[in-house]
């Protein structure tokens, strides 16, 4: 297929990964799709679920066998496929491959979707990255397992942080301050107090920290600043809108 046929006005797409026609990459929005809006790409409706898929696939102008969706819990696992499964792959938040033809993908409703490429050794990653995701560095372990099995050097990969929930909005307990503080390169740039005293974090710059910690140039790395939470005309937000809502989905796909 060529990449370029996919419907872009019916996605977002990134500036980083835009001069390579052998990628695809994405994040949908609200607009994207039509019908039932609390559905997601995994789960046990497995009609209204394959529905979904196809109408992503259309856009995508691909198959919808081609869509690779984890079942995601918030761990770190990262998982490397060489053809697509033929069984849902369970407790995994991650997923790798340098094979074309696999579209990678992640759902999130304020968690972060990061995509990595690495365009010398033709290999990507899609990464869900919620709090918990992000404090057991989940970015960071994509990229050594990117180095390990492909041979990708992280000063060359590209990575794009895609929406999620803001800084301004996403407060946070006192046991995400301290696996941020304990986990997290340089946290003073992540966790700021509000008039109340509460922390807030910003789960884009601590993603940032961790690929930048992980050998990424600062050059390579684009954050959409997009705020599920603020944009909630244009995207899903879990906290704004109760778990149950959608859920965006960012992807990744060698041509």
């Amino acid at each position: 297929m060529n990449c370029s046929e996919m419907d872009k006005s019916k996605l977002i797409t990134y500036q980083k990964f835009g001069p390579y026609s052998n990628l695809i990459a994405f994040s949908t929005t609200k607009s994207t799709f039509s019908g039932r809006s609390n559905l997601r790409f995994t789960g046990n409706e497995p009609g209204l679920v394959q529905k979904k898929r196809e109408q992503l696939a259309n856009v995508l102008d691909i198959n919808a066998c081609q869509l690779v969706f984890p079942r995601q819990t918030h761990t770190n696992c990262v998982v490397n496929l060489n053809h697509i499964p033929e069984n849902e792959i369970s407790e995994t938040d991650a997923l790798v491959t340098n094979q074309p033809g696999i579209c990678l993908c992640v759902q999130t409703a304020d968690c972060v979707p990061v995509l990595l490429f690495d365009p010398d050794n033709r290999a990507i990653a899609a990464v869900h990255a919620g709090w918990r995701g992000t404090v057991t560095k989940i970015a960071t372990l994509t990229v050594k397992k990117m180095n390990r099995l492909y041979g990708s050097l992280p000063q060359n990969l590209l990575a794009v942080i895609g929406p999620s929930i803001g800084p301004e909005v996403y407060e946070v307990g006192s046991e995400v301050v301290k696996e941020v503080r304990q986990n997290i390169p340089n946290p003073e740039k992540t966790l700021h107090k509000n008039p109340t005293g509460s922390f807030h974090l910003n789960l884009w710059e601590a993603n940032r920290q961790l690929v930048l910690a992980a050998g990424l140039s600062n050059e390579n790395i684009e954050i959409s600043g997009e705020c599920t939470f603020k944009e909630n005309k244009k995207y899903y937000s879990a906290r704004r809108e109760g778990i149950e809502t959608g859920r965006i989905v960012s992807g990744i796909m060698l041509c």
